[in-house]
C-alpha cells in the first residue's frame, strides 16, 4: 500500500512555526541545551531542531514531549473565540528578538543580564513580570507600553 501525504494547510504551518519559535525562545532563554532538552523529551537532537523549524512532519507526539519536557502547557482552543485570534495576530506583531536600546526601562530592568543588547520575548516578558512594581508608568515611552502589553496578551500574564 502506498503512503501518501496529506496536505498541510497554511494556517498549521503557521502554527507549528509559531509554536517551534516559542519552544526554542524559552529553551534557550533558560539556557537548555539542544541535547538536554532532546534527552529529557526522549528524542534525538535532530528531532528538536525539526520541532523548532516547525516541520509538520514530527509527530505531536514528539512535539507535546518537547512541550512538557520544557514544563511548558499546551492550550487548545476554539477558533471563533476571539482571544484566542486576537492573541495569534498579536503574536505576529511580537519581535524575534527585543533590542534593549529600543526600550530604556527594559533596559533598566535587565541591568543583571551582562553584555546582552537583546532578549527573546520570553526573556524580556520575564524580566517585566519580575519587577513590575519598578515600572514608571508615568514615563513609558508609547512603544514600550504596547511591547508590554503585547508581551502580556500573548503569554497570557499581563503586566499590570
Amino acid at each position: 500500500m502506498k503512503k501518501t501525504i496529506e496536505k498541510i494547510s497554511d494556517d498549521a504551518v503557521s502554527q507549528l512555526a509559531h509554536i517551534g519559535q516559542f519552544i526554542m525562545q524559552h529553551r534557550k532563554s533558560f539556557k537548555i541545551t539542544a541535547n538536554a532538552a532532546a534527552e529529557a523529551a526522549g528524542i534525538s537532537r535532530v528531532t528538536l531542531h525539526r520541532i523548532e523549524k516547525g516541520e509538520s512532519t514530527v509527530s505531536m507526539g514528539a512535539y507535546l514531549n518537547v512541550i512538557s519536557a520544557l514544563d511548558l502547557k499546551f492550550h487548545l482552543s476554539k477558533k471563533g473565540n476571539a482571544g484566542c485570534d486576537s492573541r495569534r495576530s498579536m503574536v505576529g506583531q511580537l519581535p524575534v528578538r527585543i533590542l534593549l536600546d529600543d526600550y530604556p526601562q527594559l533596559k533598566e530592568l535587565a541591568w543583571h543580564v551582562q553584555g546582552v543588547d537583546e532578549l527573546s520575548p520570553v526573556e524580556a516578558h520575564s524580566i517585566y513580570e519580575r519587577n513590575k512594581r519598578f515600572l514608571d508608568r508615568k514615563n513609558l515611552s508609547d512603544s514600550e507600553q504596547k511591547l508590554i502589553e503585547l508581551l502580556g496578551v500573548v503569554f497570557e500574564g499581563a503586566v499590570s
